[in-house]
């Protein structure tokens, strides 16, 4: 009987164990996970707000109920909590699926001011993640940049510009709720330094910004048409068609003198330094850019100055380094052959990776499951040879015995339980529990 453990329980670990349950009849999946919940980004990621995405929630959990798959939360791999060789030593098999747990960095002076966030520590902390010590993101601030034109760049500004009345039915918790309900920001500038031809936002997300009520949107057609494919987006994939199209509607749109609030969609701009006003980020000083004709920017040399005393740095995850696992630090991921982690160039046996540590931070959560499927059907073409190590008991009495004291899938239902009954206290739906004490303690209680 194959045993294999999966390490992390985002979308790309529940599709590996998914995938290892429904072509191995025998196989037992233990998916371990350093936080007592599961579904990695979609759980701590999704904005709040996008309800039909966060209910991919719902098929994950069927994953995670199959017999045959055990939820083990709370457990730290690498320093400080159970060693990858001790993994080895426990199951035949080890599939990491770890993601990219950090954000790049534009390395521009006064990145580091006050003010100034990565958009990771932004959705962190409007998603209860209780790594997040954030706090005072929107206190004092009148405008806001969001540097990037991706999804998570449209996400953080969306919920810059939500009212409080839209933002309580969702399970955001309650002190960032409290927070952004206050806040008096009015201008929200999302900018990119490329066209809006190669911006990576999909076209339902960015459609969503001109649909927030109150809201106006903004767009100058001067650097749209610096966009070589403005003139003509017939030749563009479907997606960026559909996007500039979008966007030359807003630049057409007559003004909203009445809104309350305004997002500026910037392009051809690159951020050369974060500006400080009374030991604070109080602009944001960009470089006009225009194409190179090779498919990126080149910088003109000719400076503007955007006012800002809350910057959002959304220029992308990175994947970090886990004890005991090769490395590439040029990618962020671990070198692998179709899911086969490679040491020193030679296939590793029993371990693989699937995911953005895998492949690097692309695609949607959909575009987890063609790449789970590669480390499976790798994985299980393996499987002759890695049954026959010899197994000691059940790794979940090991882990005990190790001192680890997991939370189990009997915790993760004491978490719902005590989230809903927070939400109800609060006159709203079910509402995060925001901090580690607060989760354990509900998952130690494990009341019915």
């Amino acid at each position: 009987m194959l045993r294999v453990a999966v390490v992390g329980s985002g979308p790309s670990g529940c599709y590996t164990a998914q995938g290892l349950v429904q072509q191995d009849p025998e196989v037992l999946v233990d998916v371990l996970d350093r936080l007592p919940c599961p579904y990695g980004l979609v759980r701590y990621g999704v904005a709040p707000d996008h309800e039909k995405i966060k209910s991919l929630q719902n098929n994950l959990r069927t994953v995670l109920e199959h017999e045959r798959v055990r939820f083990l939360g709370g457990v730290q791999i690498g320093p400080g909590g159970v060693p990858a060789a001790r993994l080895r030593e426990l199951y035949h098999a080890v599939v990491y699926c770890v993601g990219a747990a950090t954000d790049r960095h534009l390395g521009i002076p006064g990145e580091d001011l006050p003010g100034s966030w990565s958009a990771t520590e932004f959705v962190s902390w409007y998603s209860a993640h209780p790594d997040s010590a954030a706090e005072g993101f929107v206190a004092g601030a009148r405008s806001a940049v969001v540097i990037g034109v991706g999804n998570v760049a449209v996400d953080v500004t969306r919920m810059l510009a939500r009212s409080p009345a839209e933002l309580n039915p969702t399970d955001m918790p309650h002190r960032a709720l409290t927070a952004l309900a206050a806040s008096q920001v009015t201008e929200i500038h999302m900018v990119g330094r490329r066209g809006p031809s190669q911006a990576r936002f999909t076209t339902k997300e960015l459609r969503e910004l001109g649909a927030l009520p109150g809201t106006e949107v903004e767009v100058d057609p001067r650097e749209l048409a610096l966009d070589p494919a403005y003139d003509d987006p017939s030749a563009l994939p479907a997606a960026q068609r559909r996007n500039v199209e979008v966007l030359r509607g807003w630049a057409k749109a007559p003004a909203q003198e009445a809104a309350l609030r305004r997002i500026r969609l910037r392009f051809f701009l690159r951020p050369v330094g974060l500006l400080a006003v009374g030991g604070r980020v109080g602009a944001v000083r960009f470089e006009r850019t225009v194409p190179d004709g090779r498919g990126g920017v080149r910088g003109t040399g000719r400076f503007e100055e955007i006012e800002a005393q809350l910057v959002l740095r959304s220029v992308g995850y990175r994947g970090v380094p886990l004890e005991g696992l090769p490395f590439d630090p040029a990618s962020g991921t671990v070198p692998h052959l179709a899911g086969r982690v490679l040491r020193e160039g030679a296939v590793a046996p029993g371990e693989y990776v699937a995911g953005w540590i895998k492949r690097g931070p692309t695609g949607v959560i959909g575009t987890n499951r063609p790449c789970s499927k590669e480390t499976v059907t790798s994985l299980l073409e393996d499987a002759p040879v890695l049954v026959h190590e010899e197994l000691p008991e059940d790794p979940l009495v090991a882990l005990r015995a190790d001192g680890v004291r997991p939370v189990e899938w009997a915790g993760w239902q004491a978490i719902e339980r005590a989230e809903a009954e927070l939400g109800a206290s609060l006159g709203r739906s079910v509402v995060k529990l925001p901090d580690w004490e607060s989760l354990l303690t509900a998952a130690r209680s494990m009341t019915p």
